[in-house]
């Protein structure tokens, strides 16, 4: 079994930069993948994937360095053994709330008697369908779990969630943040800022790998700073979008664009 570098990085608190990817696309996934990235994230919760999509997705990066992580639409059990099958070594799960949720997870994507992973990897990628014999042997090891803290409610729990063992990372979520904060559409506001900065340091302080997206460089370099290991710096959506929309922009005067 392929060795998990990106968890291996984490825990030796190597700064991992990451770019989002929710276009869903597995020709668009393989360019991103020529960028050098340190980690590139499959967006199963707000892009439209599903599990052949994300497939797809995975083998299309498989041949360059970044690392994939694939998220979850949700903390669905089975659907973590669907995305542990196909190949992905590391996944971030949305909405974590409490230890409870945390320790659900953790064990839903180890093997027993560390949890209650079903056993089905000899049919699956995970093990090249059977070729990495020992497969069963080490993947418990080579599995990273990250949760994503995001509501008002995993901020009290915070401490509980990053005490769980075999949770690996806690990653921010600014935008869902600030809407539970009361700040909806404004993760720029100063007090969800500050409980940011807060979160982070926690996170640290616990042992954990904290993570965030920003794609504001100044405070993805603000956060790098305070501690945080995997920051993801770009959207693919936001970079596309920007780009085209940009060079419209500069023959805004000639065409469609004009004001009859």
């Amino acid at each position: 079994m392929h060795r998990n570098q990106f968890k291996s990085a984490l825990q030796a608190r190597q700064p991992q930069i990451g770019l989002w990817m929710s276009l869903a696309n597995p020709y668009t996934a393989e360019i991103c993948a020529t960028a050098g990235f340190d980690w590139l994230l499959v967006d199963g919760e707000h892009g439209p994937n599903d599990v052949r999509s994300m497939l797809a997705q995975l083998q299309a990066v498989a041949a360059y360095p970044g690392h994939a992580v694939v998220r979850a639409v949700s903390d669905d059990t089975a659907l973590v053994k669907q995305l542990l099958d196909i190949g992905a070594q590391t996944l971030l799960v949305p909405m974590v709330d409490d230890a409870a949720q945390a320790q659900r997870l953790v064990a839903a994507t180890r093997y027993p008697p560390q949890g209650r992973r079903g056993v089905g990897s000899f049919v699956a990628r995970v093990s090249r369908w059977g070729a990495e014999a020992d497969y069963l042997d080490h993947a418990n090891d080579q599995v990273c779990l990250l949760v994503q803290a995001e509501t008002r409610a995993a901020l009290d729990n915070l401490d509980a969630i990053c005490a769980v063992d075999g949770v690996d990372g806690v990653f921010i979520g600014p935008a869902d943040l600030a809407a539970s904060l009361g700040h909806r559409g404004d993760a720029g506001h100063p007090d969800v800022l500050a409980a940011i900065d807060d979160a982070i340091r926690r996170i640290v302080a616990s042992g954990k790998a904290a993570g965030i997206l920003n794609t504001d460089q100044a405070l993805a370099r603000h956060y790098l700073a305070l501690g945080c290991t995997f920051v993801a710096v770009g959207l693919d959506v936001s970079l596309l979008a920007a780009g085209v929309r940009r060079l419209r922009g500069d023959f805004a005067d000639i065409g469609a664009g004009r004001e009859s």
